[in-house]
């Protein structure tokens, strides 16, 4: 019998976008600096993950002012974003649900008789 495992999506089955997702998420947004601190990512990391969940329509920046004249990016999971977490997330449950079935058992091995 043959399981059909769940197809992940590549761009969040990465440790650090799993992360960063799962915090836009639950904070609705979040600065680069904010999530810089809050994902222990350097500059550049970061900034390369952001461009590909902008690039793939998952993320949507934009500038807001802040008191330091520096304008700041701030960023949010869109819809789309936020419904592909939500498969993720599935994908990762039915993943588990498989891991918990019982295996079936092997046939047993037939047995050798006893020399006498």
């Amino acid at each position: 019998m043959s399981v059909q495992l769940p197809q992940f999506d590549p761009l969040l089955h990465q440790p650090l976008r799993t992360q960063i997702a799962a915090f836009l998420a639950a904070r609705g947004e979040a600065s680069f600096s904010e999530l810089k601190q809050a994902i222990g990512a350097t500059d550049g990391n970061l900034d390369s993950h952001m461009a590909k969940f902008i690039d793939v329509g998952y993320v949507k920046a934009r500038k807001e002012p802040a008191a330091t004249g520096r304008a700041q990016t701030v960023f949010s999971l869109t819809p789309v974003g936020r419904k592909a977490l939500t498969a993720y997330i599935a994908q990762l449950h039915a993943l588990m649900v498989l891991s918990d079935a019982p295996t079936p058992a092997a046939p047993a091995a037939p047995r050798r008789a006893k020399p006498a």
